[in-house]
C-alpha cells in the first residue's frame, strides 16, 4: 500500500485508482460515523455513498494540515447533519419540558453491555436526541458548536444532551430490570 500522502496527492489529481484504495482504507471509518447518525443500516450505506462523492469533490480543499483522518471524520460529521436535515424534520423537545428525574445506573451495568448494544440504544433514541448526543458525545463538539450547527438554540442543544443521556438510563435500567 502507498502513504498517505501520495495517495492522497493521487486522489487530488483525480486518479479513480487512488480514490477505490482510499475508499478501502476509510469506509470502515466513515461507515461507523454513518450508522451512528442514520435509523439503519441502508440509510447508513446510502450516505456512505454520498460521503465519499463529498470527499472526492472536496479532496482538493485538503491541504496537508493536519490530520487527514479528522478532515474527512468533519466533513462526514457535516454531511450526516445536511442528510437529516434533508430527510426529515429534527423533532426537539420544547426546554419547559424537561423531565427531572433521579435516573442512576450502575457501572456493573454498562460494563455488561456491548458497544453494538450501546450503539443499538442509542439508534432508539429520537433523531434530535441522537443527533445531539453523537455530536457532544462521540464526537466531541462543544454545545455552541453544535448549537450552530443545527441552528438551535444553545439551551436546547444542553437539554437535548440531558434528555438523550435519561433516555438511555431508562432503556439500559429497562433491559436488566
Amino acid at each position: 500500500m502507498i502513504d498517505n500522502e501520495k495517495l492522497i496527492k493521487q486522489c487530488q489529481r483525480k486518479s479513480h485508482k487512488a480514490f477505490d484504495e482510499l475508499y478501502k482504507l476509510y469506509s470502515p471509518i466513515i461507515f461507523g460515523i454513518c450508522l451512528r447518525y442514520t435509523k439503519d443500516r441502508q440509510e447508513a450505506e446510502d450516505l456512505l455513498q454520498d460521503c465519499f462523492i463529498k470527499i472526492f469533490e472536496k479532496i482538493n480543499d485538503y491541504e496537508f494540515k493536519g490530520s487527514f483522518e479528522g478532515w474527512i471524520r468533519r466533513l462526514t460529521v457535516n454531511n450526516a447533519i445536511n442528510y437529516i436535515k434533508s430527510k426529515r424534520k429534527f423533532d426537539f423537545d420544547n426546554v419547559d419540558d424537561v423531565i427531572h428525574e433521579n435516573l442512576n445506573v450502575k457501572n456493573s451495568v454498562i460494563e455488561e453491555l456491548s458497544a453494538e448494544e450501546i450503539l443499538k440504544l442509542i439508534k432508539l433514541l429520537p433523531v434530535g436526541y441522537r443527533t445531539v448526543f453523537n455530536l457532544y458525545v462521540v464526537e466531541g463538539y462543544k454545545h455552541a458548536e453544535i448549537a450552530e450547527m443545527l441552528n438551535i438554540n444553545e439551551v436546547t442543544c444542553r437539554t437535548q444532551l440531558k434528555k438523550a443521556r435519561e433516555a438511555l438510563i431508562k432503556m439500559i435500567n429497562e433491559r436488566f430490570e
